[in-house]
């Protein structure tokens, strides 16, 4: 029976060891599924998005290093990807990124009465964000402390004209 803690922390070190040999920033990476259908799941990022060219580079690097290194025993598939558009804020630093983007949280405590906040990233400090959020024609500032945040990703936002 295989550590699956053990086997996601030696995956995460050596996709972080590929991803930054190849200039991107790994974002996750997670071992899911049981048995004989384990899907290993990376996803990376860069300044100006991530191409599938960087995608196959990063698969192609991992998938051997990973044969070498033999983090998982037995058959498993690799997956590697892109955030995507909606990608999901994890860490201060995905919000310090993303100032000025809309998005969506979802909180383990209320603030200002609701626990489901859309706004837009004002500003981000040392464990907290500020999100301008508009309610009836006017904005509002709210500040949502990091560890009240159970979920965030960006919001897709649609151009007019």
């Amino acid at each position: 029976m295989m550590d699956t803690n053990s086997a996601k922390q030696k995956v995460y070190k050596l996709a972080s060891q590929v991803a930054e040999e190849e200039g991107l920033e790994l974002v996750s990476a997670d071992i899911l599924g049981t048995g004989r259908r384990l899907l290993v799941r990376v996803v990376v990022d860069k300044e100006g998005g991530v191409t599938i060219g960087d995608c196959e580079r990063m698969s192609r690097s991992l998938e051997a290093l990973m044969d070498v290194e033999d983090p998982i025993k037995g058959p498993y598939v690799l997956e590697v990807s892109s955030p995507g558009l909606d990608r999901p804020l994890t860490q201060q630093r995905d919000f310090e990124k993303n100032i000025g983007k809309l998005v969506r949280i979802v909180t383990t405590e209320k603030i200002d009465n609701q626990t489901f906040l859309i706004g837009r990233i004002s500003d981000v400090g040392d464990g907290w964000i500020r999100l301008n959020i508009e309610s009836k024609g006017h904005g509002k500032d709210l500040f949502v402390p990091l560890d009240r945040v159970s979920k965030a990703r960006l919001e897709i936002e649609m151009k007019k004209g």
